[in-house]
């Protein structure tokens, strides 16, 4: 298994350097555009479509982005505040709803719901992973950064001091004291990348550095909380789809790590709510 696990790892970063290092957007967002639509195929088939209509419904997310990229709209997206919103409200307001209700709720909303559902937060995902690639390789990496740090502090924190459970009936392994173990990690990594914004020239700013300036400290900290907490309704809204659906993983499209869902749950909220969060100024 690790041996898969680090094969998948090497081949993974061997595909995605490349395009992170262009100097525009538009092979990354065509790179990414290939995973999403597997996300796509996997999320249709946690939710009972099969054979043609889960890869239909794959593809539909993935021509969803290539219209976008085509037509230029893509690149328009950064200031359309609105969108943003609509993603901030989805996630909250929705999340909340069915981690509340729990599988059974989510079970007895209609299929064609679901598959829905899918293609939205799927495609807004995309939408702000290319938009935060165009503002910059520095701004990017601090978002995905925010998510693997939140997952690795609320990891050890919970083996550490974990004791009262989070959602025992989603997701057993994880605790109250992993999120704020998690949280706190997330704050140390914004104040610590920077400290490095302002001594070492990036090509662009962090998520931190531009929440700071046009927020403020307290905007800052409130936002990267905000984040990380909402990295943690993204995980176990896909553990919620998988536990109905008795799946362990979303596929086995990476072998050693699952599928892609199981990679990027926590993503699906955070990136579009990120480039809400960018878009408010308190001045």
């Amino acid at each position: 298994m690790l041996k898969q696990r680090v094969i998948t790892a090497l081949v993974l970063l061997a595909v995605l350097l490349p395009a992170l290092a262009a100097s525009t957007a538009w092979p990354f967002a065509v790179l990414t555009l290939v995973f999403i639509g597997a996300g796509g195929w996997e999320w249709a088939r946690l939710n009972g479509l099969t054979g043609a209509g889960a890869l239909a419904l794959g593809g539909l997310v993935a021509a969803g982005g290539a219209w976008a990229l085509v037509s230029g709209w893509a690149w328009q997206l950064d200031g359309v505040g609105s969108l943003w919103l609509f993603a901030v409200l989805t996630w909250v307001l929705g999340g909340a709803l069915v981690l509340r209700g729990g599988g059974a709720l989510w079970a007895r909303w209609p299929q064609s719901l679901r598959w829905v559902i899918g293609v939205v937060v799927l495609w807004l995902a995309w939408g702000a992973m290319a938009v935060a690639k165009q503002r910059g390789l520095n701004f990017l990496l601090s978002v995905f950064c925010l998510v693997w740090a939140a997952d690795v502090a609320a990891y050890f924190g919970g083996r550490a001091f974990g004791k009262r459970k989070l959602a025992p009936a989603i997701s057993p392994g994880k605790s109250w004291e992993g999120v704020w173990t998690g949280q706190i990690g997330t704050l140390l990594l914004a104040f610590g990348w920077m400290a490095v914004d302002r001594h070492v020239a990036l090509g662009s700013d962090s998520i931190y550095t531009v929440l700071e300036r046009q927020l403020g400290v307290v905007g800052l900290v409130a936002g990267v909380l905000f984040l990380a907490a909402m990295s943690v309704v993204g995980d176990l809204f896909e553990s919620l789809i998988k536990r109905q659906a008795g799946a362990k993983d979303s596929s086995a499209l990476l072998p050693g790590h699952g599928g892609v869902l199981d990679r990027i749950d926590a993503l699906l909220p955070v990136l579009p709510i990120a480039l809400y969060l960018v878009s408010l100024n308190h001045g």
